[in-house]
Order: C-alpha cells, then sequence, then structure tokens
C-alpha cells in the first residue's frame, strides 16, 4: 500500500505549475509532513510535505516537469524505520569533520625560488593583514617591501601576496609589480566553468515578471514625476527614539513606515493615484493595500500589507519585515501577494540614486525610493549639508492628472520633511 504525492492548490486562477527541485530522493525515508518537493509556479514557490511516514518509493515527475493541480508527483511506500541508523551515520559524519578551530595550517607554497626556500601564505592569519612566512619565519608583507615597491603597491591597490618576488629571499622589486600590472589577466571564473556563453531556461516567476512589465509598458500611459526629500528630521527621530522603539514593540523603526504612512496621507487626498482601470470603468478604492517591493534571487516579488491605513509605525514596521524575511526564504505564499492598491519600491537599498519605476498592474501609481546623499542645500539662505533622497511617482497618465501626480508626490515630500505631523495625523 503506498500513499500519492498530489500536486496541490495552488491559489486562485493558478492550475499549473514546475517542479522546481526534489527536496528527497528515491528510497529515502521521509517523516509525515516533512518537504518533498518544490514547485514553481508564476507568483510564489511552494513546499509539498509528505502525506505520510515512510520511504520515497517513486518519482514520477522529475526537476523542470511541468505538472497540474491534482497531478501525481511520486509515491510514498511503507518501509523499516532507519532514523537511528541515519542519525548514527550522521553523528559518525560530524565526528570525522576537522575543527574550525584547528592550528595554523601552512597552504601550498606560493614562491619556489632561492635554493628552494618556499614562501607561504597562511591559512588562517593571526591578524587582519596578511602574514607571510618566509622559510619558517612570519614577516608582515608590507614591512619586508621597499619604500619604493611599497609605495606603488598602497597607490594601486595591489596585493603583494599574489605577486612572485624575484629578490634575495622571495623578495618582491619593482620590477615584479611591473611585471605582474602588464600580465594578460586570466578569464572569469565563470567563463572558465560555463564556456563564452551558457544558455538557461526562465523559470515561471521570470517569465511572469517579464510578461507583466511589457504588459506594463504596453497598456499603460506611464509617466514619472519627481522631487526630492530632506530626511535631516527623519533620520533625527529614528536616531533619538531607536532604542525605546525596539526596546518597547521588538522591532527596529525603519525608513519604510514613514514611507507607508506619508504615502497614505496622499493616496487619501488624491484618490485617483490609488485607483485602477477596469474596461471602461474608473473603480476607486477606499482602502489602502501597500505592495512592498523585495528582491530576492529568484526575483522581484511585491508583497502586499492589507488596511495599512489602520496600522501603527510598530505593525507596519512588524508586517514589513515579517513579509520581507518570507519573501527571501521563498515562504510567501499566494495570498501575500493579492489586492495590492499601490507599489513602493526602494532601489536605494542597492544604490540607486534615481530611477523611474514601473507599474505593477493593474495598479495606477508606484513609488520609487533611492539612496540617501549628503546634499548642498539652500536653508534660511544659507548653503548647507543635508541627507537628500530623490523620490519618483510613476504613474498611469489615462486616469491620473499631472497636477494630481506633481501635487501627489509633494504631499508626501511634506509630510517626510515633517514627520511628527505623521503621529499626530495632522
Amino acid at each position: 500500500m503506498s500513499d500519492k504525492i498530489l500536486v496541490p492548490a495552488l491559489g486562485e486562477s493558478i492550475t499549473e505549475a514546475t517542479v522546481a527541485k526534489w527536496l528527497k530522493k528515491e528510497g529515502e525515508e521521509v517523516s509525515a509532513d516533512e518537504p518533498l518537493v518544490e514547485l514553481e509556479t508564476d507568483k510564489v514557490n511552494v513546499e509539498v510535505p509528505s502525506p505520510a511516514s515512510g520511504i520515497l518509493s517513486k518519482i514520477n515527475m522529475e526537476n523542470g516537469s511541468a505538472v497540474k493541480v491534482g497531478g501525481i508527483l511520486g509515491e510514498i511506500g511503507a518501509g523499516a524505520n532507519n532514523i537511528v541508523k541515519i542519525k548514527k551515520e550522521k553523528k559518525e559524519e560530524i565526528t570525522k569533520k576537522p575543527s574550525k578551530e584547528s592550528p595554523l595550517i601552512l597552504d601550498k607554497p606560493i614562491s619556489e625560488k632561492n635554493n628552494n626556500k618556499k614562501v607561504f601564505i597562511l591559512d588562517n592569519p593571526i591578524d587582519e593583514e596578511k602574514t607571510q612566512v618566509t622559510s619558517g619565519v612570519a614577516v608582515s608583507s608590507l614591512k619586508t617591501l621597499s619604500p619604493a615597491v611599497r609605495k606603488i603597491v598602497e597607490e594601486q591597490n595591489i596585493d603583494p601576496n599574489q605577486i612572485e618576488g624575484s629578490g634575495k629571499k622571495g623578495m618582491i622589486l619593482k620590477g615584479d609589480l611591473l611585471i605582474s600590472m602588464g600580465a594578460k589577466p586570466k578569464p572569469s571564473t565563470r567563463k572558465i566553468q560555463h564556456g563564452p556563453e551558457e544558455r538557461i531556461k526562465m523559470s515561471r516567476l521570470r517569465l511572469t515578471i517579464a510578461k507583466r512589465l511589457k504588459e506594463a509598458q504596453e497598456n499603460a500611459a506611464m509617466l514619472t514625476t519627481f522631487n526630492e526629500v530632506d530626511m535631516k528630521n527623519i533620520i533625527e527621530m529614528r536616531k533619538n527614539y531607536q532604542e525605546d522603539f525596539q526596546k518597547t514593540f521588538s522591532v527596529k523603526l525603519g525608513f519604510m513606515s514613514f514611507f507607508v504612512k506619508a504615502c497614505i496621507v496622499g493616496l487619501k487626498n488624491f484618490p485617483a493615484v490609488n485607483a485602477e482601470i477596469d474596461g471602461e470603468d474608473v473603480v476607486y478604492k477606499n482602502y489602502y493595500n501597500m505592495g512592498i517591493a523585495v528582491g530576492t534571487d529568484k526575483g522581484l516579488v511585491v508583497p502586499v500589507l492589507k488596511k495599512c491605513d489602520e496600522m501603527s509605525f510598530a505593525n507596519i514596521e512588524k508586517n514589513i519585515s515579517m513579509l520581507s524575511d518570507k519573501a527571501k526564504k521563498g515562504k510567501i505564499g499566494i495570498e501575500d501577494l493579492q489586492g495590492g492598491t499601490f507599489t513602493i519600491s526602494n532601489g536605494g537599498i542597492y544604490g540607486s540614486m534615481l530611477s523611474t519605476p514601473i507599474l505593477n498592474p493593474p495598479q495606477s501609481g508606484v513609488l520609487g525610493m533611492h539612496n540617501i546623499v549628503d546634499r548642498a542645500t539652500i536653508v534660511d539662505g544659507e548653503i548647507v549639508a543635508r541627507p537628500i533622497m530623490y523620490v519618483a511617482l510613476s504613474y498611469d497618465h489615462r486616469i491620473i492628472d499631472g497636477k494630481e501626480a506633481v501635487s501627489f508626490l509633494k504631499c508626501v515630500k511634506d509630510y517626510l520633511e515633517e514627520p511628527r505631523r505623521l503621529f499626530l495625523d495632522l
């Protein structure tokens, strides 16, 4: 008697998935509810648990196979309980592994010159600066360089440990540096491993992202307006209250909660930015579900913070942290991605200075955050340095006029520059 492993319901309108990878092999012992296989849909990845304890007796669908809801992925057969044996094998394997706190070990020699005298680099150097061992005597690599060589090394940011010295006792000479600077660079490791080109099939998630972004460009009259925000007051408020906030609510006070709150004020004042087009109708949303774009190893996902107008700063930060963590671990669910009315994307965490964010259909607006840089600003007639962030609003010009878009962004800017108004709900 065997239990069948079935493709579960994957969410609204999703009928097909791809087998991303099996987490167990045929013949392996599994426990009930233990994850067996990971399925990839056009929105999220889903782990399928074992329906019973036993042996994974058969795999019907290999990695990369397309499967439909209700399809049979494999079978679980009854088998002897080998858990004790497996634990014993794992314990023996662990005892065979070398300790991380092993004594200093000399790596392979990097130079063999001058009567077989060898220069080694310590595998685990005592301090942060790499140390050389020449003929068994440990010396600092920089201290052994001549002033002329040391100057070139420091100016050109050269690692002396990568240079083979031709001088006495392996000492690096100026000529050695010049030769190394003129040497032909080696091909990249990726080119060596995969060749000049590599072709990989796009994942369902990546295909869906590509399709939706192209549709957004083709179907919406997309336009972007920009402004700049002086972040001084927010930075000071976070600095002054961060410790107390974290002790009280067990979560850090980030920038995103300020932006969510400021955007909610803007959306209430300019309802068209929170609306969408449905055929010949404009649907105005009187609720505020904020999509927060999160970059993962597999692509961009936008989990939704629902009814965030009814949340406190602490609840916003907690929910953002939870959704972001789920997304990065591939644990995000279909329900976490549905129902958004407006999106915020923070390219600043990657160093972006300015961008034109693309709409997340069927939404009509998306706010782009960017990095914070000290810039020269005029304050009370004087030039001062202030932490400035450029912000961008991309919008669907079919239902949002330029005046509304510019006014919305100006409203967001004003509340961010006077963040206490957000706490006082003014």
